[in-house]
């Protein structure tokens, strides 16, 4: 019998954990994902496909788990999951005070200022995660993605239907920004400081003479910062947050010099 279908009969018959061979299969789930043997989601050619097994998994290791102290002197910690390790086998760069939890993924290159990684995330190589920034469960950040200081990614394990927040290969996510619910930054994407983004908020495109609504979704190489607009409710007209789309990143072999130019044409805050 192979872990997926172990794992599917274990979340119908939560019984089974009782059983070794089912609680070998979770554990071998959360192994796969904290080697980046396994993702909770994953690119399947231009769209993303999400492996709702992999985040069963995931919710069932937590009730296997025993409540542990974890003393890394002088500090300590009391949780059910264990820290992530052998960061330098990894060529993961990790500075005090960042905390990866196992089953995330960090891939060769990746910079974690003092921040935090929970189970079932995916970092790909060459990102960083900036200081206090924070990468929730089961979110899948690309390669050379920068989340600046203080970004929030949000997680999502229940419900399950619910897909992960995805940000795509090189996009840029600028200080205190708020990604959650699911919702897609696309290749190359550059958000400024501020923007909030969930699954209901409207990201209004005002590069042309007619706006275009979006929502969950920043198409790729998109520059974004925050904006409102005016909305009626019985009690009266009040401003509400929204995302505006100014322009585009222009094509350039150096994703570097394209970023800052990106930056100073728009004036986009970090």
């Amino acid at each position: 019998m192979n872990i997926e279908k172990q794992v599917e009969e274990a979340w119908e018959d939560r019984t089974l954990l009782e059983r070794k061979e089912y609680q070998n299969a979770v554990y071998e789930t959360v192994e796969k994902l904290d080697k980046g043997e396994l993702r909770c989601a994953e690119p399947n050619g231009s769209e993303w496909k999400v492996n709702e097994w992999v985040k069963k998994a995931v919710v069932l290791y937590f009730p296997l788990m025993k409540m542990e102290t974890i003393e890394l002197n002088p500090f300590e910690f009391h949780d059910k999951i264990p820290l992530k390790k052998n960061f330098a086998e990894q060529r993961v760069r990790v500075v005090p005070h960042a905390i990866a939890r196992k089953g995330s993924f960090l891939a060769p290159g990746v910079v974690m200022m003092p921040s935090y990684v929970n189970i079932g995330a995916y970092v790909d190589e060459d990102s960083m995660v900036d200081t206090w920034a924070t990468v929730g469960s089961c979110a899948q950040i690309g390669k050379k993605v920068h989340l600046s200081g203080g970004v929030g990614i949000g997680g999502v394990l229940e419900p399950l239907q619910a897909a992960p927040v995805i940000i795509e290969d090189g996009a840029f996510i600028g200080s205190r920004s708020i990604v959650v619910e699911g919702v897609k930054v696309g290749k190359e994407a550059v958000l400024g400081a501020n923007v909030v983004l969930t699954k209901s908020t409207r990201i209004i495109d005002v590069t042309g003479e007619k706006e275009q609504v979006l929502r969950g979704e920043i198409p790729p190489r998109s520059v974004v910062i925050p904006g409102s607009y005016e909305k009626e409710f019985p009690a009266g007209k009040y401003n509400v947050s929204c995302a505006l789309i100014i322009g585009q990143r222009k094509e350039s072999t150096d994703l570097k010099t394209s970023l800052n130019e990106a930056l100073r044409e728009h004036s986009v805050a970090v």
